[in-house]
């Protein structure tokens, strides 16, 4: 059995199969506990430990899932490179459900969520210019397209507060800037990770058109959850596959984030 890991995977219920030798780790952090019990297994030769994003229940909504608690509980254990599986809507009419962005960009159009480590211990600043580690892009960019996804590489992932919904005038104006997907939880997760010097990935699967971007009827919680559930075995599949394929050499910004920079406090 393993404790340690040196890859974090956060997503959904359907993940739990996803590991050998698996076990439950409890973690404490700074930032109350996480999701859920992490799970700590191998993939392959990698040790991994899992993290349920929104806790085995569903219990956690997008906008009170304990981010800081997750990424901290994951870097605790040794991890140092993420990966972020989760449902988006596309924005794009070329992009449509099935299609896999692997993003390149975020847009943050969340509020009230704390999106930092460093609130109450003077001003630290990350750079973040480009939210997602390149070499966890490449590595499941080349994973994704083997595995034959109709693989999008590179896009701007819009992150909204939720749980609502978007409206189409909201999901019209995010399609006229360009963007490419909207989501809920893919931040303050990246800068999270950033803040923390890791690796960071998201793995997109688009399960529907926003609502602004065909017409007819909106957007509707049970055909997202039908549609992921329906494809979680080939995601479950995909992630293994990148788990193993990520570099066991961090040679990214990433891993270099915080040279510099006068930390208030150590980091796990």
């Amino acid at each position: 059995m393993v404790n340690r890991a040196d890859i974090g995977v956060i997503g959904g219920s359907g993940f739990y199969s996803l590991l050998d030798e698996a076990q439950e780790v409890e973690v404490t952090t700074p930032y109350g506990p996480p999701s859920d019990v992490i799970t700590v297994g191998t993939i392959g030769s990698r040790s991994v430990a899992f993290i349920p994003r929104h806790g085995r229940d569903h219990r956690h909504p997008p906008h009170r899932i304990p981010y800081r608690a997750n990424l901290w509980a994951l870097r605790s254990l040794g991890a140092r490179q993420v990966l972020a599986p989760s449902a988006v809507g596309s924005l794009r009419v070329e992009h449509g459900p099935g299609a896999l962005v692997i993003p390149d960009q975020l847009v943050d159009r969340t509020s009230g969520r704390v999106q930092t480590y460093y609130d109450t211990t003077g001003a630290v600043h990350v750079p973040f210019a480009d939210p997602y580690c390149p070499s966890g892009r490449a590595a499941a960019v080349a994973t994704a397209t083997t595995a034959g996804w109709d693989t999008v590489d590179g896009g701007t992932l819009v992150v909204i507060e939720g749980p609502r919904f978007s409206t189409r005038a909201e999901s019209r104006w995010f399609s006229a800037n360009g963007w490419t997907i909207v989501g809920m939880t893919g931040f303050p997760e990246a800068i999270l990770a950033r803040e923390l010097a890791l690796c960071y990935t998201s793995l997109s699967l688009v399960t529907d058109h926003d609502a602004g971007v065909n017409v007819g009827e909106g957007v509707t919680q049970d055909e997202v959850f039908a549609f992921f559930a329906a494809n979680i075995a080939r995601m479950r599949s995909l992630v293994s596959d990148v788990v193993q394929a990520l570099p066991h050499d961090r040679a990214c910004p990433c891993a270099t984030a915080l040279e510099g920079i006068k930390l208030p406090f150590d980091l796990p």
